[in-house]
């Protein structure tokens, strides 16, 4: 398996350094390119192709939110990852709104950032605990106001609660056929009826519901 391409983003030459040596130890990963601000970013990331833009949010020019709308209109198969200072929930949702696949402070474990980095280059969605939280409260204020609270888990069948479980965690559709011993059309279809039947319109809302059912962990 050819190593996870990565795009570090960020206007700090010593933060580019340390994620560098951290990164370049595991051998499952290759740093591909560096940039300094948002617009070198978007630059980069059509020139080199990586799997994974690792994405700062403040930055001169063109700061990551900016960066990051542009390059999910562009290249809507890169994942990024934003790795950040900042912990604010404005922040946070509006990387999430641009097309983050997650969101890492630049405080975490090194672990941490590896597995993230893992999760949404499989297509999955990787929050840090402490925004993790943020979004779950965020669904259930806006829930209550909706109605959507009360959706009944007990709406799906056995082998679409196995499916929901395992998009959550971040599992491909060809990883979910394989496991389940099912067609990646079939798949879609289980996909399809989950969304229809919780009223869910994304991943990330999907996220929403799995964390508050309990179906997978925080982090």
């Amino acid at each position: 398996m050819s190593p996870i391409r990565i795009l570090l983003v960020d206007d700090h030459a010593v933060v580019r350094a340390g994620l560098r040596m951290l990164l370049d130890a595991d051998p499952e990963l290759t740093i591909v390119g560096e940039a300094q601000d948002g617009a070198e970013g978007l630059r980069l990331t059509r020139e080199l192709q990586p799997d994974v833009v690792l994405m700062d949010v403040s930055m001169p020019d063109m700061n990551g939110i900016t960066a990051t709308r542009l390059i999910k209109a562009q290249r809507p198969d890169v994942s990024v990852l934003a790795l950040t200072m900042h912990e604010d929930d404005q922040y946070f949702f509006e990387m999430l709104a641009a097309g983050a696949s997650g969101y890492v402070p630049k405080r975490a474990a090194p672990n941490d950032l590896v597995l993230a980095i893992h999760a949404v280059y499989r297509g999955g969605v990787f929050l840090f605990p402490s925004v993790a939280r943020a979004l779950v409260n965020d669904y259930l204020q806006r829930a209550e106001h909706t109605g959507d609270v009360g959706r009944s888990f007990d709406a799906l069948t056995e082998r679409e609660r196995e499916v929901l479980t395992l998009i959550a965690q971040g599992r491909t559709n060809q990883e979910i056929a394989k496991r389940l011993v099912i067609s990646v059309k079939t798949v879609n279809r289980h996909r399809e009826n989950i969304m229809a039947k919780l009223n869910l319109h994304s991943r990330v809302e999907l996220v929403h519901y799995a964390i508050e059912k309990g179906l997978i962990e925080l982090g």
